[in-house]
């Protein structure tokens, strides 16, 4: 078994991290003084848009697509080991190389279904990094994590679909730079197929009948750097029916589609973001003493960061095999392996970041440091995509019919 990174993948891992080194980790507290100073929370601060001048000029941009065509033609195996190192910085680098979430699913969404209209229209400005998206699924009043549950409807009125019902912790819609919904709802609700009954279609922010009504919260934050989490009605909003993405009734489908790339790349991050916060773990060890002797010498902590290093190696080896199963036998053929990174990376990193908040004590949770705010967005994971519950249920299924 060959555990090295080919020749590629070092040569951006270098320009990466020197990338994070020298720009990123630095513009941390830049963003955020620059933010507070800004008209609008959710504008972008001039820092950022510097930021991603400079990944551009070094070729760390939409490194996420493997398409050649539009993206760096990078594997999932590839990709995975710089992933990992612009989740140390989740709300600055990612957007800054323009591999921010939800953006890149929408990429992917429009690259392999969308029609040559539809990619000229949004996709090249997208790609160019000049404007923002949000996917519109989950809604306040169902169990989201069923999509067959949904009931906003996509009404076909002549050459137009008619969109009405109320979605919420819609990601990046409060950014002014969104300017494009994906929005899945239901254009057959009494169709025999409960997995044909949805279908996607694009709606620009400006179309009538659009309301971003408000910013959702997570656990206290606002997520300015992703552009929020929004509550977004749709009474009776029309597109054209070339608005559509694919087919009527591939709604369900495209979903799954988008997710899947979308969970490796949820997992690869958090374990950057795990590193980070050993690393911060290690420097306060060793920087702080507590009855007579440094927080290094004392045996839970030793205990605590040694278990956390065993975590992460063990999860970095499940996420690089998920990778390589996805570039060589397809999303199907990594179904297991997909849904036992959703459920176990999430899970363990919040458990890592728990214990570097209790080693900060009362700086863990302030916004001195940057584990307060990490510790919501791993914790968010556990929902995010489907909650693990249902990836539990659905690999247990699969394990358990081998013997039925």
């Amino acid at each position: 078994m060959d555990f090295a990174f080919d020749a590629r993948t070092e040569e951006l891992r270098a320009e990466l991290l020197a990338f994070m080194d020298d720009y990123v980790y630095p513009a941390e507290a830049v963003a955020e003084e620059q933010r507070a100073r800004l008209a609008s929370p959710w504008d972008t601060p001039a820092v950022v848009e510097e930021l991603k001048a400079q990944a551009r000029r070094r070729g760390l941009w939409n490194l996420f697509l493997p398409d050649t065509e539009y993206g760096a033609g990078l594997t999932n195996l590839q990709y995975a080991p710089l992933a990992e190192i612009t989740g140390r910085s989740p709300h600055l680098a990612p957007t800054a190389t323009n591999c921010a979430a939800p953006d890149t699913g929408n990429m992917e969404v429009l690259a392999q279904f969308g029609s040559e209209q539809q990619r000229k229209q949004w996709l090249e400005p997208l790609l160019a990094g000049e404007i923002r998206s949000a996917f519109a699924m989950t809604e306040p009043e169902v169990a989201s994590s069923d999509a067959t549950n949904i009931t906003t409807l996509i009404e076909r009125d002549g050459d137009e679909y008619v969109i009405t019902g109320r979605k919420w912790y819609i990601s990046g819609a409060m950014n002014p730079d969104c300017k494009i919904f994906i929005v899945m709802g239901k254009t057959d609700p009494d169709g025999a197929d409960i997995r044909r009954q949805q279908s996607m279609v694009l709606v620009p922010r400006d179309t009538p009948g659009v309301t971003v009504s408000r910013a959702m919260q997570v656990f206290g934050y606002e997520d300015h750097s992703h552009g929020g989490h929004a509550e977004v009605v749709f009474d009776h909003a029309r597109v054209p029916v070339a608005n559509l993405v694919g087919e009527e009734g591939g709604g369900f489908a495209i979903a799954q589609a988008r997710l899947g790339p979308g969970r490796i790349h949820h997992c690869m991050r958090l374990i950057g973001m795990a590193e980070r916060a050993i690393e911060l773990m290690c420097r306060r060890a060793v920087s702080r003493t507590a009855f007579g002797k440094a927080l290094a010498q004392q045996g839970v902590v030793q205990n605590w960061i040694a278990d956390a290093r065993v975590t992460v190696e063990q999860l970095r080896l499940l996420v690089l095999k998920t990778a390589w199963l996805m570039d060589t036998v397809g999303n199907k053929g990594a179904h297991t392996e997909i849904q036992a990174i959703k459920i176990a990376t999430p899970r363990a990193v919040v458990g890592i970041l728990d214990r570097a908040i209790q080693l900060h004590g009362a700086g863990g949770v302030s916004q001195d440091f940057p584990l307060a705010e990490l510790y919501a967005s791993a914790r968010t994971l556990m929902l995010a995509d489907g909650p693990d519950e249902v990836h539990q249920r659905s690999l247990a299924r699969r394990e358990l019919k081998r013997y039925l």
